[in-house]
């Protein structure tokens, strides 16, 4: 056993007296030694009912013959986080995670790890950790979120923010705004659409490391707890087989990941997170391939904020392992994957069903052949952006009009909330990529703003930030290269008209070469906006989003 190294051994005796300090027994020390990486805390929603996941798991770990410890990782509610300097601390915590936890996990010797996370950067970060350490882990998150009720609709978290645009405009009341605030966000749990949270534990579920259900039984329900549970008994299984993180998470395994992102239509963010955890367990994924799979993998669901159907109603219908079950009829994914269940993904799927075709669509009457995301290239993004394809009206997938150009993402939200944005604008916001930010803010507000104002049949955004997954319409962001490193995004003036093509994967500037080489030449790169503490080392350290956003030392000159 790996834990041997700190309990075996006269030289271990220092070790085994600060295991007594614990309160560990003689037979406790004999047992494979099982790190809980909690992500439990009393500020996200989605992580107040984590405490009851960690229970449930110690309980099946301990069930199985291990010795169960749990260690901490943070969390940031992006909600909370969101349209302040709060949001610079977002996407950057996914490396102090996965950091942390490699720390915590080499430093004690653990022998297999169970992880537990629920939102937008904990996932991908745990993930990243599990690639990097490479011990027997599995998967169990917090769970989803139940819709909200408002009108008699369901509703969540973005139409919450989309009231606010509503509410500016005097499109609804305070008193409706009010009623918004009151219940769209009713239970814990990672917010109820198909936001980053539930996208990347739902492609948990798809890449082997999550049992059945991980990504889309409801937080709230009884049955998370006996998921929970499972994994705790499973985990031991994994470590009796050696079945390794990188064992699973293959190049066959991530092309399986982005080919049923595409299907379930899942966030922009994934087009981060995929790249950087197939890094961690050395696997080159190029987002360059998206639009490969795309073009074969057709989007059969709509969840909110594309679609009035929610992570609830998606486990109903069947869950992730539906949506797979559908895409074997084209022969879309690799069944001889190996999973945290100690079976191949055609194992675990053969006997999935569609239970709610109105939920999941047949392979046959898809929303489009094509898949739920699109990476656009041209002048004004020579390296890449993404846009959420499945969540843009039909009458914006082509649009051309003028740049309306700001520096940072607070100018822009005043300016829309202002009436300062027309038809047909395309809103530019720049200096807000990994480096500038620093950080790659999430754009929730700007966008929310133009949909509430009534604009999102007529305005795009583009950035070099990124946007939540709650965010709808022609919004376009990861813009590589980024402003700050001197992107053709940063030579964009006020009424330039941008050109997008989304059906045809193009961005482009109706600029000449001539000028904008002229515009070039006169560019000077920005001071940084922060040049101390964490956000300063991550600003020298990251890479474009096209990378993954993914860490690196830097080279001497």
């Amino acid at each position: 056993m790996k834990s041997d190294a700190v309990k075996k051994g006269v030289q271990q005796a220092p070790h085994r007296s600060l295991f007594n300090a614990l309160g560990f027994t003689k037979e406790e020390m004999e047992k494979p030694l099982i790190g809980i990486v909690s992500s439990y805390n009393e500020i996200v929603p989605g992580h107040m009912n984590l405490d009851k996941i960690v229970e449930a798991v110690k309980m099946g770990v301990a069930m199985a013959g291990g010795v169960p410890r749990v260690f901490p990782a943070i969390a940031v509610c992006d909600g909370i986080a969101m349209g302040h300097v709060g949001m610079k601390y977002s996407l950057v915590t996914r490396d102090l995670i996965a950091d942390s936890t490699e720390a915590m996990a080499l430093a004690h010797q653990f022998d297999a790890l169970v992880m537990i996370p629920n939102c937008d950067k904990n996932v991908p970060g745990l993930l990243m950790a599990a690639a990097r350490i490479n011990v027997p882990t599995i998967f169990v998150s917090g769970g989803p979120m139940l819709a909200g009720h408002v009108h008699g609709q369901k509703r969540s978290l973005s139409s919450m923010f989309e009231a606010v645009g509503e509410y500016t405009s005097g499109r609804i009341t305070e008193e409706e705004l009010t009623d918004f605030e009151n219940h769209v966000c009713p239970t814990c749990g990672s917010c109820s659409g198909m936001y980053t949270a539930n996208s990347m534990n739902c492609l948990t579920e798809v890449l082997g490391m999550g049992l059945k259900g991980n990504g889309t039984i409801p937080a709230v329900y009884s049955e998370r707890i006996r998921l929970a549970k499972q994994a705790g008994m499973q985990v031991m299984e994994l470590l009796k087989k050696n079945i390794r993180p990188r064992d699973i998470m293959t190049k066959e395994a991530f092309m399986n990941a982005l080919t049923v992102d595409m299907a379930l239509g899942c966030s922009t963010n994934s087009m981060l997170h995929l790249p950087a955890i197939a890094h961690e367990a050395g696997v080159e994924l190029n987002v360059d391939i998206a639009n490969e799979v795309s073009a074969r993998t057709p989007n059969i669901c709509h969840l909110a904020p594309a679609g009035p159907t929610y992570m609830e109603d998606l486990n109903a219908a069947g869950g992730v392992y539906a949506v797979m079950k559908e895409l074997t009829k084209k022969d879309l994914l690799n069944l001889d994957c190996l999973t945290v269940t100690g079976k191949t993904v055609g194992e675990n799927i053969k006997d999935s069903k569609n239970l709610n075709p109105e939920v999941i669509r047949p392979l046959e009457n898809p929303y489009s052949e094509t898949g739920g995301l699109a990476i656009l290239k041209g002048n004004l993004a020579p390296d890449s952006g993404v846009v959420k394809r499945s969540a843009v009206v039909p009458e914006m997938m082509v649009h051309s009009g003028p740049a309306r150009v700001f520096d940072c993402e607070e100018d822009a939200i005043a300016a829309i909330l202002g009436g300062k944005i027309n038809p047909g604008d395309v809103v530019v916001i720049r200096y807000e990529g990994p480096k500038g930010g620093p950080g790659m803010r999430e754009m929730l507000n700007p966008t929310s703003a133009i949909a509430g104002m009534g604009l999102g049949s007529s305005v795009a955004l583009i950035t070099d930030g990124r946007f939540s997954g709650a965010s709808r319409g022609a919004s376009i962001g990861h813009v590589s290269p980024e402003a700050a490193v001197g992107g053709p995004i940063a030579l964009v003036e006020e009424g330039d008209i941008i050109e997008i093509d989304i059906p045809n994967n193009s961005l482009n500037l109706k600029v000449s070469d001539e000028e904008l080489k002229e515009r070039r030449a006169k560019w000077q790169p920005r001071e940084p906006k922060i040049t101390t503490g964490y956000l300063a080392r991550y600003a020298a350290m990251v890479t474009s989003g096209n990378r993954g956003a993914i860490l690196e030392i830097p080279k001497n000159n």
